[in-house]
């Protein structure tokens, strides 16, 4: 019997693509179940991410540039006022 497994474990491993032997590896309801949740997880976690990446660079970052756009040209009427 240990001569068969031997064998197979020989064959399975030759080739440029080997062949993946597993028994009993079948995921159980409770495994598929937790493996959704967690992909569930992730998605939210992305989606938090990328919301949070929207507020700083659209929001911030360009709001802060019009207020610099802003204050520039103010200072740059003011000073052509009192000349």
């Amino acid at each position: 019997m240990t001569d068969i497994k031997d064998l197979s474990k020989i064959i399975a491993n030759k080739g440029k693509k080997p062949l993946v032997l597993s028994i009993g590896n079948l995921k159980s309801q409770e495994d598929a179940e937790l493996e959704r949740k967690l992909r569930e997880i992730k998605f939210q976690q992305e989606l938090r991410k990328d919301w949070i990446v929207f507020l700083v660079r659209d929001v911030v970052f360009f709001s802060a540039a019009i207020f610099f756009i802003f204050a520039v040209s103010g200072y740059s009427l003011f000073m052509q006022i009192y000349r």
